[in-house]
């Protein structure tokens, strides 16, 4: 399956920024250098180690770099356009001066580019897991098709999702999560797993976690198991 052969209603426009503050020299050497060597390319995908994880946008990379170090049997593919995400994470990776040559997580690729495009260049049943932390909301009623679980998605995921694997999704915005009943309500492709109103064992926080929890808003934390 290519982007072209992507089901109808999976809108291929980009709409999330791709660079907040103009980046800084450490910045700039750290996506010119380091992004290279993690970077996953698609003459790789399918000789991919399994098992293979998948996270759909990684945001500033505290989950990411978690899951590595608890599970370092585990292929991890991590997806993220936004520059200053992508900066945060490799910053986390390397020393000032190691841009090029500091030792890198040998599990860890990067995909900076729409994670659709990734799902749609993956072997059937390729992924064990699913991490969608805290995505955009787009609480317009008019940018509802721009989110990334929308019914056009689900047949994109649960192809690439082996029957037993498991999907997370956390979000703390109410439109979203009334959202995520209903677009999880009529559907073949995921029966419910688990459903948490508090981060369970295993879940490691983020900065957008920290964030809702200061300024008062509620995360809400599910997970669906692939028929």
């Amino acid at each position: 399956m290519s982007e072209q052969n992507l089901p109808q209603g999976v809108p291929l426009r980009l709409y999330g920024r791709r660079r907040g503050h103009p980046l800084r020299p450490r910045q700039q050497r750290l996506l010119a250098e380091t992004l290279p060597r993690l970077r996953l390319r698609r003459e790789e995908i399918p000789a991919l180690p399994r098992p293979l994880w998948l996270e759909v946008g990684f945001g500033g990379g505290e989950h990411t770099l978690a899951q590595i170090a608890a599970h370092p049997g585990v292929t991890y593919l991590a997806s993220e356009v936004f520059e200053n995400g992508l900066c945060s994470l490799l910053s986390a990776l390397v020393p000032e001066g190691g841009e090029a040559t500091a030792p890198l997580p040998a599990t860890l690729r990067l995909w900076p580019e729409d994670a659709r495009s990734l799902l749609a260049a993956l072997p059937e049943g390729a992924l064990e897991r699913l991490f969608l932390l805290f995505p955009d909301p787009w609480p317009k009623a008019r940018h509802a098709k721009r989110r990334f679980v929308h019914p056009a998605m689900l047949p994109v995921v649960a192809r690439v999702l082996a029957p037993g694997g498991i999907w997370r999704i956390a979000t703390d915005d109410p439109t979203y999560q009334e959202w995520l009943r209903e677009t999880f309500a009529a559907q073949p492709f995921f029966a419910p797993h688990a459903f948490h109103a508090a981060r369970p064992e295993g879940w490691p926080p983020t900065r957008y976690e920290a964030k809702a929890l200061r300024e008062g808003r509620r995360p809400l934390y599910w997970e669906w198991r692939r028929l």
